[in-house]
């Protein structure tokens, strides 16, 4: 792929296929290209070139003959193998479903990207089973950062080869999952966008799952302006219903209980200078501590988390057989921990979940977003987290702490790069906003994301 294209957002790259300057056939082959001649090749589990050229091939001609199905018409898009691409094997980052047969069909938001023109390029890796947010996979590789400088940092996970396949400029977009984090943390660790929708926004359908009451979808880009385009594709819509709102009088809080809890210096640093910018820009901003977040982290303790207890269900025949010899040794072990979760504890959650939920929302004025770090640290080494058992699963605790408090209370999310902090490393700010509220969420985010980059 040439310098000009490598890193440019959807909104550039169709400004050029839709005049006619650039023809999807040469973008998927250079696209293609790319991948295929990209240092770190642990990114992409699989490549789709024959469906990714006839895809082009047929956008080419309707651009050509004047029936272009919009701005997404002729872009590339990697998929997280969690989602069904028909010929494909889901094995969602285990060889353990490797021998699966291929999917028969695409997955819905699959089929509702087709039709709006994206050419699917391939499948991208991460956390075996989509269950850790640090994004080491010992079966596929584990992708570097592309923000890393001489030493080796994780993207993050569990959508880490979407995160890393966007921040190194080989896709404009790719689809991620969030049950716990796993869009908002790659995007916070390598500087972009990443959009958690509220859980049921889109299908389901053709998605292989984690824990069915926290799975949510998004994608991972360059820009909101991409995800916003992309989140009226998933709904079938032909163009976005969102418009940009004013910062003027948007009224933010900063959610001061556990975000910030052994936050790293630089991370908070830019988190506060992108506040200030915020401010200065007219948004109204106020600081509360909402104990309900502590209560949380309370329950999980006493109860057990409710994505161990759902995800211990999935994979129970798997964990206690074979197969489990054949998976990640952490995955393995965090997932039995869901067997220690009585269905009285689980129920007991599930209704806790609920009165939480209608706790917190009761402290929000009308319209009020959450504004807090996506992270408290920025990416770590990968070396050490390899070697070390314990370093691990605390690291993963930590890294999953800030973004599943908005998986527990139903809350659409989505992370913006804000500035660097310890090792130059990226740092994100991340606009929460309650269940449904993601219309409204994306059109802040439209006029936040250039503020709080420090463009204007």
């Amino acid at each position: 792929m040439s310098n000009e294209q490598r890193g440019r957002s959807i909104a550039g790259i169709a400004a050029s296929i839709q005049t006619g300057a650039l023809d999807p056939r040469d973008l998927i082959d250079e696209t293609l290209d790319a991948i295929d001649r990209y240092p770190d090749q642990a990114i992409f589990i699989c490549l789709t070139p024959e469906r990714a050229r006839a895809e082009a091939q047929a956008s080419s001609c309707r651009i050509r003959d004047g029936r272009s199905l919009g701005l997404l018409d002729g872009v590339p898009f990697g998929w997280k193998d969690l989602f069904d691409v028909t010929g494909v094997t889901t094995t969602a980052g285990s060889v353990v479903l490797s021998g699966q047969p291929p999917a028969s069909a695409d997955a819905d938001v699959v089929k509702a990207l087709s039709a709006a023109g994206m050419v699917s390029v391939g499948k991208t890796n991460m956390s075996e089973f989509a269950f850790s947010g640090l994004g080491l996979n010992p079966h596929f590789g584990t992708p570097r950062n592309p923000a890393s400088g001489n030493d080796d940092r994780i993207t993050g996970g569990s959508s880490s080869g979407s995160a890393a396949a966007v921040a190194a400029g080989l896709v404009p977009a790719a689809m991620g999952t969030d049950t716990g984090g796993s869009i908002r943390i790659p995007a916070a660790f390598n500087g972009i966008v990443g959009y958690k929708a509220t859980r049921g926004r889109y299908s389901m359908k053709g998605v292989f799952p984690l824990a069915a009451s926290l799975d949510a979808l998004g994608p991972l880009c360059r820009t909101v302006q991409d995800a916003v385009w992309i989140d009226a594709a998933m709904r079938n819509l032909t163009a976005p219903l969102i418009s940009r709102r004013s910062l003027v009088g948007q009224r933010f809080v900063i959610a001061d209980t556990v975000f910030f809890d052994g936050a790293e210096t630089g991370v908070v640093e830019a988190f506060e200078a992108a506040v200030e910018r915020l401010a200065r820009a007219g948004a109204v901003i106020r600081r509360q501590a909402f104990p309900v977040i502590s209560d949380i982290f309370a329950l999980m303790a006493e109860r057990g988390p409710l994505v161990t207890a759902e995800a211990f269900a999935l994979h129970k025949e798997r964990l206690s057989g074979p197969d489990a010899a054949r998976m990640d040794p952490r995955v393995v072990a965090r997932a039995r921990l869901g067997e220690r979760i009585s269905l009285p504890d689980y129920l007991h959650i599930v209704e806790r979940r609920q009165a939480m939920q209608t706790e917190f929302a009761a402290l929000l004025a009308p319209g009020e977003l959450v504004l807090t770090p996506t992270l408290p640290h920025v990416a770590p080494l990968i070396e050490p987290l390899r070697q070390d058992d314990d370093l691990f699963f605390a690291t993963n605790g930590k890294t999953l702490r800030n973004t599943l408090i908005g998986n527990f209370l139903d809350w659409c999310g989505v992370s913006l790069p804000c500035g660097f902090g310890d090792a130059g490393m990226p740092v994100g700010l991340m606009l929460s906003g309650l269940a449904n509220s993601d219309d409204d969420l994306l059109a802040t985010a439209l006029s936040a994301e250039a503020v709080v980059r420090g463009e204007r």
